[in-house]
C-alpha cells in the first residue's frame, strides 16, 4: 500500500476514486469514514434533474443566481439584498476577511482550518483561543468574552468542525448584543444534522454573518455550493470581490430544487442523529477509546492506548479497507485525536469490529464480515435472473464453495413443497438442486400467488398467512422484511456464499420505498448486483443506462455491473455500444450470455409458458399429441416439463377452443381459481368441445390438482378462499365433488399408481377435499397411507390427481405416452427413451455461463 499522509484526507474533497487510487485499495471495498457528508447521500431526485435541464443548463447559464437566490430569501426569511450564493462556503469564508476591513481575528481552536488560512492569507492578525479538552472542547464563553474588541472578527463553527459539538445559543446572543463592533462569523455548514433551533439564520443580530454550505447537508461536494446571510452593505462589499460566474449553472439548478426538499432534511436529521447515539455507544465500549459527546455528522475520538499514535491506528485500520480521519494536524489537538463519520448501521457495525480487532487483539478474532454474496437484479422480469442465479450457483459448487440460493419474495403460481410441507417457489427449487442442497423455505421466505388482478395468497416461510389485497400487503411488508432478514440470516450462517436473486425491476420508481427484494435486500446481504438485461428484447442499452438513471446515489454503488443475455451474433458489433454504457454509467458489461434454446430447465413463472415456450412442430410421423389448455390462473405449469423432451410427444398449449383439434390427450392444469377458471372453460366454448372428446373415447382427458377438480361434478368454496363463497357444477366427467378448505394442504408425497404398479413421487398443494360420489369412481392413484389422490373413469379415458410432479417419473410416463401410442395403432416403445434429469442441464448451463461471463472479476468482487 503506497503511503500517505491521512491528515490530507480532506484534500480529497470526497473524490473517493482518487483517494483509494493513492492508498492503492479498490474503492469498492474501501470504506470511507473519513468524509463527513450526509450518509444517506445525494436526494433521489438528484440525476433526474441533472438530466433534465443538462442542455438548458449549459447552453443557457444564469450567472446571477438570482432564481436560487430569492428561494434561499423566502426559505431564511430575509431579504434577496442580504444574501450571497458563492462556489462552496470556502469561497465565502476566504472572501469575509478582506470584505470586512478589520486588523485582527479571534478564532477557537481546534476549528476549521480554513478559517485561520483565510484570515492570514488577508493579512490579518490571528488571535487563538484554545478550547479545554476537560470540558469536552465546550467554548468557554467568559474566556472569549475577555478576548473581544472593537472591529474584530469572530469565527466559529456551529457545530464545531472536527469537535462537533454545538455552543450555548444563549450565551452565544447574549455575547453578540455585547459587542456590536465585533463581527461574527458563524459557519453554519453542519446545523442541518444538528437542532436548528442552534440556529442564528432567522433571527439574525446585525454584526453576524452566518455562512452554510449545502453540499454538506446534499452530499454534493462536487457541485461546489454555498451561501452566506449578512447585512446588505456586507454582501454589497463582497459582491465587488468576488469574480463573475463563480457559480456554475449546474449547482444552482440542483440548489433550488433542494429547497423544496424538507422531507429529505428532516429525515436527514432523523437518521443522523439516530446512527450517530448507535455509533457512540458502540466506540464507547471499546476500550481505548474517549468519545467526545457531538451534534453533528461525525465525532471526534482520542485514542488513550500507549502503544500507537492515531495515525498508526489509521494506517492498520486502512489495511483492513476502512479509512478515518487523523486529527493531528488540526491545532489543539496531538497524534491522539482522530475522527470518524456517522454511516449506515452496517458500515458502523464493520468499522467497530475493525476497531475492536486492532484494540483487543489477544481477545478477538478477524471481525466476522457478511457471507459473501452476489445479486442479481434484471431491467424487467424474465430478463433471465432465474436461469443466471441457477447458473452461479452451479459454477460456485463447481469450485468447491458450500453455496446456497436466496429469493426474498417470489410472485408466482410455479410452487413447490418441501420435505418438511413448506411452500416455496419452484425457481428456488431448481436453484437448490444447482447447489445439491435440499430445498429449505429460507431460499424464498415470501411467496405470492395471484388468485385476482388486485390480490394473491401470501405464503410466508412456507405457511399461509391469508390472502391479501395489493393494498393491504404493501401496507405489512416492511414488517414482513423482519422476517426475510431474519431467514437471510440463517441461510447465510450455514453457507460459504449466498446467490440472491432480485425482482422485476429496482428501478420501480412508485415500489423502491417499499422494497423488500431488489437493493434494499442486496444493502442488507452487503451482496454486489449484476444487472441482466434481455437483448434479444431489444432496447438492452437503454435499459441498462435508463435503470442506472433511476437508482440513487446509494443504489448505482451497488451495481457491479452489467450482464448481457440471450444474444445471437457476432459480439464485436456491440463494441460502440459497450464503451458508450461504461462511458455513460461507469459500470463495465461483465457477461454476454449467449441465446440457449431448450434449456430443460423449469421456468420461474408462466411468462414463457403463455408466450408458446412449449410450442414445437407437428413433423415427426410418430409423435402423440397432448394439448394442455392455458387457464387464467394456471399454476405449477412445470408439471408438464418432463413430457415436452420426449421425442415422440408433441407438446402444444392451446388458448381457445377452435384450437383444441383432436389431440390424443388433453390436459387441465392447476389452478390458482377453480371457479373463476370453470366460468373461463364455459365461456370460451371449452367445456363443450371437452365433454365432445371425451365422448368420443379417443382422447385420454387428465386433470391435475385445479385441474382434477374441474372434471368433477361440483365445486364450493364456502368459506371463500378463492371467491366470495359460491358453489359451481363442475364439467361432470368425474364422479367426484370437491370443497375448498381454509386449511391448504401441502405435502411430499410417495404414491403409487394402480393400474400399471408404478411408483409416483410429487406433492401436493391444495385447498380441495374431494371424495367420490359414487362407486363409478375408480381409485387410480393412492399414496402409502392408502388415500385417493386420483381416480379415473371410462376405463381411464378420464382421470385426474391431486399429485404434482406426476410426469416426472420416466417410468409412469413412458407408460402414458405408450397408452396413447396404442390408440393410435402404434406399437409401443416399451422402453424409457429420455430421462428427466436437471443436473446435465445445469452443467450444461454452467459451462456456458463460465465462458461468457468475466467470472475472475465477479469472484473479486464478492471478496472470494
Amino acid at each position: 500500500m503506497k503511503s500517505i499522509n491521512l491528515t490530507q484526507r480532506h484534500r480529497h474533497g470526497g473524490n473517493l476514486r482518487q483517494f483509494s487510487a493513492e492508498v492503492g485499495i479498490p474503492a469498492d471495498q474501501l470504506l470511507d469514514f473519513s468524509a463527513n457528508l450526509n450518509p444517506l447521500g445525494p436526494p433521489k431526485w438528484l440525476r433526474a434533474e441533472i438530466s433534465a435541464h443538462v442542455s438548458e443548463l449549459v447552453h443557457y447559464p444564469d450567472p446571477d443566481c438570482d432564481e436560487l437566490i430569492k428561494a434561499l430569501a423566502e426559505e431564511n426569511g430575509c431579504f434577496p439584498d442580504n444574501l450571497l450564493v458563492g462556489n462552496g462556503a470556502t469561497e465565502l469564508l476566504y472572501l469575509l476577511p478582506r470584505a470586512l476591513g478589520v486588523e485582527r481575528a479571534l478564532i477557537p481552536m481546534p476549528s476549521y482550518a480554513d478559517y485561520e488560512d483565510a484570515t492570514r492569507l488577508a493579512g490579518i492578525e490571528v488571535e487563538q483561543l484554545f478550547l479545554n479538552t476537560a470540558n469536552d472542547f465546550a467554548i468557554d464563553f467568559d474566556r472569549m468574552s475577555e478576548r473581544l474588541r472593537p472591529d474584530q472578527l469572530v469565527l466559529l463553527g456551529q457545530p464545531n468542525n472536527p469537535t462537533g459539538r454545538l455552543c450555548d445559543i444563549e450565551r452565544l446572543r447574549e455575547l453578540v448584543s455585547i459587542s456590536p463592533r465585533t463581527y461574527f462569523v458563524i459557519d453554519e455548514s453542519f446545523i442541518a444534522f444538528a437542532d436548528d433551533g442552534h440556529s442564528l439564520r432567522h433571527e439574525r443580530p446585525a454584526n453576524v454573518i452566518v455562512v452554510e454550505s449545502m453540499t454538506k447537508t446534499y452530499a454534493i461536494p462536487g457541485l461546489r455550493l454555498g451561501y452566506l446571510i449578512a447585512d446588505a452593505a456586507i454582501v454589497t462589499q463582497l459582491r465587488r470581490l468576488m469574480p463573475d460566474w463563480t457559480v456554475n449553472s449546474l449547482a444552482q439548478r440542483v440548489g433550488f430544487r433542494a429547497l423544496a426538499d424538507h422531507e429529505y432534511r428532516r429525515l436527514s436529521r432523523e437518521y443522523v442523529v439516530q446512527q450517530r447515539l448507535a455509533l457512540s455507544g458502540a466506540l464507547a465500549d471499546l476500550p481505548g477509546l474517549y468519545v467526545f459527546p457531538g451534534d453533528a455528522n461525525f465525532l471526534l475520538l482520542r485514542l488513550d492506548d500507549a502503544r500507537m499514535s492515531a495515525g498508526e491506528l489509521a494506517r492498520r485500520m486502512l489495511k483492513k479497507g476502512v479509512a478515518v480521519r487523523v486529527c493531528d494536524n488540526f491545532k489543539g489537538l496531538d497524534q491522539n485525536y482522530f475522527r470518524v463519520a456517522v454511516r449506515g448501521a452496517q458500515e458502523q457495525d464493520r468499522l467497530c469490529s475493525v476497531l475492536k480487532d486492532i484494540l483487543m487483539p489477544g481477545r478477538t478474532g478477524s471481525p466476522r464480515r457478511k457471507t459473501p454474496a452476489i445479486m442479481f437484479q434484471g431491467t424487467g422480469s424474465n430478463a433471465g435472473k432465474s436461469v443466471l442465479t441457477a447458473a452461479m450457483c452451479r459454477i460456485l459448487h463447481q469450485d468447491g464453495y458450500d453455496v446456497a440460493p436466496f429469493k426474498a419474495q417470489n410472485m408466482s403460481l410455479n410452487s413447490f413443497v418441501t420435505r418438511q410441507g413448506g411452500e416455496m417457489g419452484r425457481a428456488q427449487v431448481v436453484q437448490a438442486q444447482a447447489c445439491r442442497l435440499e430445498p429449505d423455505v429460507c431460499m424464498n421466505p415470501i411467496l405470492l400467488k395471484p388468485n385476482s388482478d388486485t390480490g394473491s395468497q401470501v405464503i410466508l416461510k412456507g405457511k399461509v398467512c391469508g390472502s391479501m389485497h395489493f393494498s393491504e400487503y404493501t401496507d405489512r411488508r416492511q414488517a414482513m422484511f423482519e422476517v426475510v432478514k431474519e431467514s437471510y440470516d440463517t441461510l447465510a450462517a450455514k453457507h460459504q456464499v449466498i446467490v440472491l436473486e432480485g425482482a422485476g425491476s429496482p428501478a420501480e420508481i412508485n415500489l423502491k420505498d417499499r422494497d423488500i427484494v431488489n437493493m434494499n435486500m442486496a444493502r442488507y446481504a452487503d451482496a454486489p448486483v449484476l444487472l441482466v438485461g434481455d437483448i434479444d428484447r431489444g432496447g438492452v442499452f437503454a435499459s441498462f443506462v435508463g435503470t442506472m438513471e433511476l437508482l440513487c446515489e446509494a443504489e448505482r454503488r451497488q451495481v457491479a455491473g452489467f450482464v448481457i443475455n440471450r444474444f445471437r451474433g457476432d459480439q464485436s458489433f456491440l463494441t460502440s455500444a459497450l464503451e458508450y454504457t461504461l462511458r455513460h454509467t461507469g459500470k463495465p458489461v461483465l457477461g454476454i450470455v449467449p441465446y440457449l434454446a431448450q434449456l430443460g430447465l423449469p421456468e420461474e413463472d408462466s411468462v414463457s409458458f403463455k408466450s408458446g415456450g412449449f410450442k414445437q412442430e407437428m413433423s415427426a410421423i410418430d409423435r402423440v399429441d397432448v394439448a394442455v389448455i392455458d387457464l387464467p390462473h394456471i399454476s405449477n405449469f412445470t408439471d408438464f416439463d418432463a413430457l415436452s423432451i420426449e421425442p415422440d410427444v408433441h407438446l402444444r398449449i392451446v388458448r381457445s377452443a377452435d384450437e383444441l383439434g383432436k389431440p390424443d390427450a388433453l390436459i387441465l392444469p392447476g389452478s390458482k381459481n377453480v371457479l373463476s377458471d370453470l366460468d373461463y372453460l364455459r365461456h370460451g366454448g371449452f367445456a363443450e368441445r371437452i365433454a365432445s372428446l371425451a365422448s368420443t373415447g379417443r382422447c385420454e382427458i387428465v386433470g391435475i390438482c385445479g385441474g382434477f377438480q374441474l372434471l368433477g361434478r361440483q365445486i364450493s368454496d364456502p368459506h371463500a378462499v378463492e371467491s366470495a363463497g359460491t358453489s359451481r357444477t363442475g364439467l361432470g366427467l368425474l364422479p367426484i365433488e370437491t370443497v375448498l378448505a381454509p386449511q391448504k394442504i401441502t405435502v411430499q408425497t410417495r404414491a403409487r399408481h394402480i393400474p400399471s404398479g408404478r411408483e409416483l413421487v410429487g406433492y401436493e398443494i391444495h385447498h380441495g377435499r374431494t371424495k367420490a360420489l359414487d362407486d363409478s369412481l375408480e381409485i387410480v392413484v393412492r399414496n402409502r397411507d392408502d388415500e385417493m389422490l386420483g381416480g379415473s373413469v371410462y376405463q381411464g379415458r378420464v382421470w385426474g390427481t391431486y399429485l404434482h410432479g406426476v410426469f416426472d417419473a420416466d417410468e409412469f410416463r413412458r407408460f402414458f405416452i405408450d397408452g396413447l401410442r396404442r390408440k393410435r395403432g402404434w406399437s409401443a416403445e416399451g422402453r424409457i427413451l429420455v430421462r428427466y434429469d436437471l443436473e446435465p442441464a445445469l452443467d450444461r448451463l454452467a459451462d456456458v455461463v463460465r465462458q461468457t461471463l468475466d467470472i475472475k472479476a465477479i469472484y473479486r468482487r464478492i471478496g472470494l
